[in-house]
């Protein structure tokens, strides 16, 4: 019997760029509804829940007809969040940290991510990136960066420009999405690893891992996402929705 798999969506009230951002509203609906419909569309997990220490976020998810699990206030990221309401799992069992600002992630791509942890045992942490070549992309801190070896594994991660660019020539580089997969003993674990001074410096939490020998799968696909972080993206995504 396969182990289970639950995708857990952490969503948090505070944000300095966009306070609220989870009951922002896109298309009639909050932001997290979004999200909680697509992972439900993958079709590939026992349970969807979203985390979050924020009652306003809670009821909207439950009101969706979402399951939301109430976590405590401290954490500091995401995962922390996560690792917090999966804990009761087995320890074979797939975790997927989907962000809560990604209304349009793909369910082909969370149903990719669970299946590349259940057919190979070597994988402890899975995620996604998707080639580029977008000069903007490839200069801009906010788009994350990700280099990997001949199988896969990732190299590094970065919010400058990696590789670099021969002068003269357009950049192709692997855009990361940030989207994880767990196996539940490995989620617990990388939580209580020391942040390192490559975390620090580049502000990427999975940096933590490499710091630490955990190694990072990259699933590199054809799906692009594109994530919420101020009310300029959430009207980008309204466009994009509304083109579709």
């Amino acid at each position: 019997m396969s182990a289970p798999a639950v995708a857990v969506i952490p969503a948090r009230w505070a944000s300095s760029r966009f306070p609220g951002k989870p009951l922002a509203a896109l298309q009639g609906k909050p932001l997290v509804q979004h999200v909680l419909e697509r992972t439900r569309a993958a079709a590939v997990f026992d349970a969807v829940w979203v985390a979050t220490d924020d009652e306003r976020i809670a009821t909207a998810v439950r009101a969706a007809g979402g399951e939301a699990r109430l976590t405590r206030a401290e954490h500091a990221t995401g995962t922390e969040r996560v690792a917090e309401v999966a804990a009761m799992l087995p320890d074979d069992a797939v975790v997927l940290n989907v962000q809560g600002d990604e209304p349009l992630v793909a369910p082909d791509l969370l149903r990719d991510l669970v299946q590349a942890l259940r057919r190979d045992p070597a994988i402890d942490i899975v995620t996604a990136a998707h080639w580029a070549d977008d000069a903007a992309g490839f200069a801009s801190p906010h788009v994350v960066k990700v280099v990997i070896d001949a199988q896969g594994r990732a190299l590094y991660f970065s919010r400058s420009g990696i590789p670099s660019a021969a002068a003269g020539t357009a950049p192709r580089y692997l855009r990361h999405i940030g989207i994880y997969g767990f196996r539940r003993r490995i989620l617990s674990q990388f939580v209580q690893l020391p942040r390192g001074p490559l975390e620090a410096r580049e502000g990427l939490e999975q940096l933590r891992a490499l710091e630490n020998d955990v190694r990072i799968h990259v699933l590199v696909t054809t799906h692009e996402t594109l994530g919420v972080d101020t009310p300029e993206d959430l009207k980008a995504v309204a466009l994009r929705l509304g083109a579709a």
